[in-house]
């Protein structure tokens, strides 16, 4: 445990960065040294492993040094002052954020949707704010036997109902998988155990499938000149199984348990080597998904197939670049700093100008003009702007509601006459469609064509629907198109301007 084992997971870093990541490191030691944990063990361990993670998810020297500060102020007294003097204004801005995070508890209930404001607010400020208090955690919750059993559940609970989506929708799914599974026992104790010897039972029959099927297809991709390519296979997280055992009812229905990923060079080999294995192997109805056309929501991109392999078994192939896979092990994490191979400096990868802004935005910006420049942002991030600019929510728990349906659900992709790509939370209306185009369109609609037929503004939109909207400059929002809408970004722009006519 040195300076040495972080700096070595940072890319390219420079004498800069290790001079700061070795400070922090001594700092954080010195400050903490008399500090223990629950465990007995030094409190310097917990930072430490915090700052291991944000290095291995490829966070830069500031926020990696940041994670070893974290708790400077809110455990050992040191003042901002100090650390803004030692470390400058961006890192005590990173360490106070994770502070604030810090007095956010879940309570149930009563104290959820104040916890998720927090949350979010803290999000739309500097999103590695949000990403130190992930790092934080997942060691927290690595070591939740050592805490106290009667906060066991609740530290779990808010994990897995707070912590874990968020980390899913930043698309880090090394930390959401990692934080539902620690908090799964936790949680629900039962379902734990059966699920652990249910995966157990069938995990030694699938590895023994696997095998002798990973052989032939890397023959058969090889023979038509795939050779450039790396496989594996990965094992479903054991709470992701759970929620699909309740869905699906028996194992046996459940094709992903274990997933081969054949990873190669190019998008151009992504598709070469799905036409060759579905020449060879024949695939699943319906069980084909193209994530690199249309990618979900959190970034996801990749080949989905699900094949039967001729010996009585069904396999899923993923099939994806080098690039892919670093996107879905760490999401938003492995946009966030990059260095330009030909100025050497730091920058933001293109097409992600959004992330810069969203970063710094607190420093320069009003939330008026924020939402002003960032026409980029992808939608579920701008509507968090908006909730901050909409003080005047009804109550808590319509709040509380509200975000967990339009953040927290399953999303879906719905397509302009054109092919744009709109995504929307599942069942919503061709009105919360309208309205994630332009507040225009949404405030004039007079109908609905979804596939080409006319239809109701209260039906329910699914997958791959074509919808196009029927504008008239004398239709005008109703009460009723309340209840027909479904995200709150269209509802508050009809209360707008339910409002608006009624002061005329």
């Amino acid at each position: 445990m040195s300076p040495k084992d972080l700096i070595d997971k940072l890319a390219n870093a420079t004498t800069e960065d290790k001079v700061l990541v070795e400070k922090a490191y001594a700092f954080a030691f010195e400050a903490h040294k008399d500090h223990k944990r629950n465990s007995g063990e030094p409190y310097f361990v917990h930072l430490f492993e915090t700052a291991k993670t944000l290095a291995e998810l490829g966070m830069s020297a500031t926020t990696v040094s940041a994670g070893l500060l974290h708790d400077s102020i809110e455990d050992v007294n040191v003042t901002p002052e100090t650390i803004e003097k030692e470390f400058g204004k961006e890192i005590l801005f990173i360490v106070d954020g994770v502070t604030k995070l810090g007095h956010v508890r879940y309570r149930g209930a009563d104290r959820h949707n104040e916890s998720l404001r927090k949350l979010f607010v803290a999000m739309s400020k500097d999103i590695r704010v949000l990403i130190v208090k992930l790092a934080d955690r997942l060691h927290n919750m690595r070591t939740l036997s050592h805490v106290p059993k009667e906060k066991q559940e609740r530290i779990a609970r808010e994990t897995m109902e707070i912590y874990a989506p968020i980390a899913y929708r930043l698309g880090i799914r090394k930390l959401h998988r990692e934080l539902e599974d620690l908090a799964f026992p936790y949680v629900y104790p039962d379902a734990y155990q059966e699920t652990e010897a249910m995966l157990k039972r069938k995990r030694k029959e699938l590895e023994e499938s696997l095998e002798k099927f990973l052989k032939a297809l890397k023959r058969v991709l090889g023979t038509a000149g795939v050779t450039k390519l790396k496989t594996d296979y990965r094992v479903k997280g054991l709470y992701s199984l759970y929620k699909k055992i309740t869905r699906k009812k028996e194992i046996e229905n459940i094709y992903d348990i274990m997933a081969l990923r054949v990873i190669v060079p190019t998008i151009n080999d992504c598709y070469r080597a799905l036409g060759i294995i579905h020449s060879t192997w024949r695939p699943l109805p319906g069980r084909i998904k193209d994530f690199i056309a249309f990618p979900k929501p959190n970034g996801y991109r990749s080949l989905h197939t699900t094949v039967f392999t001729g010996d009585g078994n069904i396999v899923e192939i993923q099939i994806k670049t080098e690039e892919m896979q670093k996107e879905a092990e760490y999401g938003i994490a492995s946009h966030l700093q990059y260095k330009s191979k030909t100025t050497g400096r730091s920058g933001f990868l293109p097409g992600l100008d959004w992330v810069r802004r969203l970063i710094y935005s607190n420093q320069s910006k009003t939330i008026d003009d924020l939402e002003e420049s960032i026409k980029d942002v992808p939608n579920w991030i701008r509507d968090l702007v908006e909730y901050q600019k909409n003080e005047k929510v009804a109550d808590d728990e319509e709040w509380g509601d509200q975000i967990k349906s339009d953040f927290f659900s399953h999303r879906i992709f719905v397509f302009t006459p054109e092919g744009d790509v709109i995504d929307l939370p599942i069942d919503s209306t061709p009105i919360d469609f309208a309205y994630a185009i332009h507040s225009e369109i949404g405030g004039h609609i007079a109908g609905a064509r979804i596939n080409g037929n006319m239809k109701s503004l209260d039906t329910a939109l699914h997958n791959g629907d074509i919808v196009e909207i029927v504008t008239k400059k004398s239709a005008k929002p109703s009460t009723k198109w309340l209840e027909y809408a479904k995200t709150t970004s269209a509802k508050r722009k009809i209360r707008s301007a339910l409002q608006q006519g009624e002061n005329k």
